[in-house]
This record gives C-alpha cells, sequence and structure tokens, in this order.
C-alpha cells in the first residue's frame, strides 16, 4: 500500500485524534530530532522523547516495550560505540526493543548510532570506519531505492551531512539503499518498515553550530587534519539546500507511515 504524503494526511477532515506516539530515544543532550519534528507534527502525531541517560528511563524500562502501543520508534545518534553496554546498560535494552519493533513490523528509523544499533540488533558487526566522516558528502542510491517506501524518486545522488566514525555490516535480509564513496553502508531497510540512516538528515543550521562548538565533539575533530571546521560552517547554507528535497521526502513519508500505523490501531 502506498503510503500518504504529509499533505494527503493534512487534507483529511480531522487529523486532531487520539493517536499513539512516536517514542523518540535520545542518548546524549546534544542529539536533537531537528527538523524531524516539523514532520512528526504536521502528520498530527504526538510524539513521546525519553532521554536514555535521564530520569524517565528507568521509569519506561519498568513499563516494558510494546510495539502495539506506538505508532513509530526513532532511535538517535550518540558518541558511544553499540558495545558499550557495560558503561551505557540502555544500549542492551534498545537491541531488543529494535529487534520487536522489526517484529512487529513497526516504522522505525534508527539515525547514525541509531542505524547502528538497528543493524546490531539482526546481528550485524559494527566496526570502525577507516575514515570519520564529519562534515557535507554526497552519497548514491542504489537501484534497490527506486521502490523503497522512503528513498523512491529521490536523485542518484545527494548531499547529506555525516558525522560518525563507526560503519555497519548489512544484518541478514537487510536491503541496502545508499552507500557512499568512504563509509560504503549509508542506509539500509530492513522488513518493510525499518530504516537505518548513517547520515543527518535531521540536521540544522543551529545544530551544526552547537556541535562544533560541543567539547565533547570538538575533541574528535581536533586530531583529524582533514576536518575544517570553518569549511564545514561556510558549506552548511548551500548543504541543507541541496538536502532539503531528500530531507523532506524521507521525513515526510516516515511520518505518514506512523500516521497509518496510528490510525490503523488506535
Amino acid at each position: 500500500m502506498r503510503a500518504q504524503s504529509v499533505t494527503e494526511i493534512l487534507n483529511v477532515a480531522s487529523v486532531e485524534i487520539a493517536m499513539k506516539p512516536v517514542l523518540v530515544l535520545r542518548h546524549v543532550p546534544f542529539e536533537e530530532i531537528g527538523s524531524l519534528a516539523d514532520y512528526l507534527a504536521a502528520a498530527g502525531l504526538a510524539v513521546d522523547q525519553v532521554d536514555c541517560f535521564g530520569p524517565d528511563w528507568p521509569n519506561l524500562v519498568q513499563a516494558g516495550f510494546d510495539p502495539e502501543q506506538l505508532a513509530g520508534l526513532i532511535v538517535m545518534g550518540g558518541p558511544m560505540n553499540v558495545d558499550q553496554t557495560d558503561e551505557y546498560p540502555f544500549l542492551a535494552t534498545e537491541r531488543e526493543w529494535l529487534r520487536a519493533a522489526v517484529a512487529a513490523g513497526l516504522p522505525t528509523l534508527g539515525v547514525c548510532l541509531g542505524a547502528q544499533m538497528l543493524a546490531r540488533s539482526l546481528g550485524a558487526v559494527v566496526r570502525p570506519n577507516p575514515v570519520k566522516e564529519i562534515g557535507w558528502y554526497e552519497v548514491e542510491q542504489l537501484e534497490a531505492a527506486a521502490d523503497d517506501p522512503l528513498f523512491a524518486g529521490c536523485q542518484r545522488y545527494e548531499t547529506v551531512f555525516q558525522w560518525h566514525g563507526d560503519t555497519f555490516d548489512l544484518p541478514p535480509g537487510g536491503v541496502h539503499l545508499v552507500r557512499g564513496s568512504t563509509c560504503h553502508h549509508q542506509a539500509f531497510r530492513l522488513g518493510p518498515a525499518a530504516w537505518g540512516l548513517q547520515f543527518h538528515l535531521e540536521i540544522t543550521a543551529a545544530m551544526i553550530a552547537d556541535w562544533l562548538a560541543e567539547p565533547e565533539m570538538c575533541c574528535e575533530i581536533d586530531p583529524l587534519d582533514y576536518i575544517d571546521p570553518a569549511e564545514i560552517r561556510r558549506r552548511t547554507p548551500d548543504g541543507l539546500a541541496a538536502m532539503a528535497p531528500v530531507t523532506r521526502r524521507v521525513f515526510g513519508r516516515f511520518a505518514a507511515l506512523c500516521y497509518e500505523r496510528a490510525s490503523a490501531t488506535r
């Protein structure tokens, strides 16, 4: 079934109905959902954002994860590695939830670390990429993207924002959608409704400014002589403009899938 666009959704007589929420999991305070929030709001979706490092996390774990009570699941990025479960125990819990979400066909989106977590949850290896990708990069849509529910209609080459040092193998059954020249696995789909994106379509100019000023992220850049923060800032206006069409398609369609899920199960 074709996913409705956000425009089609907003033409429905009323979207002000009681709906199951989209659950957003954050790993660090500076990893916001950025522009993705606008697409979820435009679709009339409620959003429950929980910080895995915050006081609400134990209550969420105690309540348990039930995909049938959600419209979607979004797992954001972070500087940790997926296998640092001793230092960050919430990562092990998230793996279980991601497996359950995929099995239930829940619309699921993993961004950066979230994509690595999605791959790892289904048995794939996550390891350091040969180089860290930080800044604006060109990626290539593969043949499988042509009829993908999120990526269909995107240009063959798109400009996206990156900030990562790790990469992942495709999990069993994963469909490779987007590749890059310095990091092969950039986006994939699992089952009918779960996607992992290594890049940051949600990024905004304000977020980039904050990340480039964040002490932890500055420490990551400082040893890398091939990364120039000034060049990233210079390219940001044009980069955001170039990325806007793919952001609209991917996030608009994902929000529509969440809306359909909530509407079908409310």
